[in-house]
């Protein structure tokens, strides 16, 4: 197998920036308007980790494509980090949200889209009760200080380099001797995660089954498979013996499912017919709109309602006054009822295997010591010959130069993908057309760097 000669990717890089700068003058005099009042040019400053010299500026987005301010046509494989897996701008939740901009946006107080929010819900996922957010972060918060309060445990723990949003608790990862550390990028910790989170790694049953046995975790926090850092599959009985070990322990087991949805209309919840005790999804159901929701089962419910007093309900951390607001609900009951539906999964996965298979054919043709895995509708190259097991190990092949030439070479060439990895995401607007030019433009790159 070739191995990948840096000297060649450094002068690739080199000429693909001024390319990119050259091709969007008017991002780069927005950029350069926009330090003057925001921090580093932008709206939040992750999004100055992009590939080009600049961020690109999005004139209008619709379906799985958008436009810059430049003129560029892109397909998006990016789609929000699965916020827009609707797509950008689904006409059946444009259409609820018009309608309901006109009858009130919020006013704390139920509406019928909630009862219809909740039904499907529990007919996607299995679980009886859900409680509303406005982002899953806040969801997995909220899970988290519930947890604590019905099994009077102060610990949680989750999977080695996971994420689930910005929960102080879960910026925490294993050190090379094995202690939890806070981790890398953790910025300014309220606390060190050592004190409050218990780590393990991925398909390390054994790990768990110790990090449970003193009684002193509240609550297990997973992604059923690994996404952010990299795609990690669950080995098979993994998710079965995690059940088994949580319950064994008195441990509540929350399954957040909001990148992993892209499995299946239940998410790998729902395929695989798992029983969690709680869990939490955002970002997607909503089509864009800012909303997340978590669910429980009856068991959780009841020790929930019998421990927590009427007098109590609002001022406990959990809920805000947007937390289930009316704009939020019509969106969720549109976007899950006539877009993200069990018949656009059956066209979406199929395009994710045809996505997987172009490039798994580019990696072969051009022997390159690569990997392609698969969640669903989600696919993502890594940069080692197998599935990783672990997230370190994921996280230890990792080549951020390698992966930002990549994503510039794409940008360059009308492909967006999910920054900071190698992730492309299908929505119902995808098409075959979109997947084959991404091949197309995959395997150009990768002929440049190998051949």
């Amino acid at each position: 197998m070739p191995s990948l000669d840096r000297n060649r990717l450094s002068d690739l890089m080199s000429r693909e920036q001024p390319a990119f700068v050259e091709r969007h003058p008017r991002a780069q005099a927005l950029h350069e308007r926009a330090k003057v009042s925001l921090l580093d040019g932008v709206p939040m400053n992750w999004m100055v980790k992009w590939a080009g010299a600049f961020p690109i500026f999005v004139e209008e987005a619709s379906g799985a494509h958008f436009t810059d301010v430049d003129g560029h046509d892109y397909i998006d494989f990016c789609l929000g980090d699965t916020g827009a897996m609707a797509g950008h701008g689904a006409a059946p939740t444009v259409a609820a949200v018009e309608r309901q901009l006109r009858r009130g946006i919020t006013h704390m107080l139920p509406t019928e889209d909630a009862i219809w929010v909740g039904e499907e819900l529990t007919r996607r996922f299995g679980l009886p009760y859900w409680q509303f957010a406005i982002t899953a972060t806040d969801a997995n918060r909220w899970a988290l200080r519930l947890a604590r309060h019905i099994t009077d445990r102060p610990l949680i723990a989750v999977h080695d380099r996971n994420y689930h949003g910005t929960v102080d608790e879960t910026f925490a990862s294993l050190g090379d001797d094995g202690r939890v550390e806070s981790r890398r990028g953790n910025i300014g910790p309220q606390v060190d995660p050592a004190l409050t989170t218990r780590v393990v790694p991925f398909n390390d049953l054994d790990a768990l089954d110790t990090a449970l046995a003193d009684g002193q975790v509240a609550a297990v926090l997973i992604e059923p498979a690994l996404t952010n850092v990299g795609i990690v599959l669950p080995e098979p009985g993994y998710l079965e013996c995690v059940r088994e070990i949580t319950r064994r322990n008195g441990t509540i087991l929350i399954h957040d499912e909001t990148h992993t949805i892209c499995a299946g209309p239940g998410g790998v919840t729902g395929i695989g017919g798992y029983s969690p005790d709680m869990l939490v999804i955002g970002k997607t159901i909503g089509g864009g709109i800012p909303v997340a929701t978590y669910g429980m089962t009856a068991d959780v419910a009841a020790r929930i309602s019998a421990t927590i007093p009427l007098e109590d309900s609002d001022v406990g951390g959990i809920g805000g006054t947007l937390a289930g607001y009316a704009l939020s609900l019509a969106a969720v009951r549109a976007t899950l009822g006539e877009v993200l539906t069990d018949a656009a999964f059956a066209r979406m996965i199929p395009l994710a295997e045809r996505w997987e298979a172009g490039v798994n054919a580019a990696i072969a043709r051009h022997d390159v010591p690569w990997h392609v895995t698969r969640l669903g509708a989600r696919a993502e190259y890594h940069f080692m010959p197998h599935p990783p097991r672990t997230g370190r190990e994921q996280w230890d092949n990792a080549d951020p130069d390698l992966e930002r030439f990549l994503h510039l070479w794409a940008m360059n060439r009308g492909i967006l993908m999910t920054p900071f990895h190698n992730m492309a995401l299908m929505s119902p607007a995808t098409t075959e057309a979109d997947v084959d030019r991404h091949t197309e433009v995959f395997e150009a790159a990768v002929a440049a760097l190998f051949n």
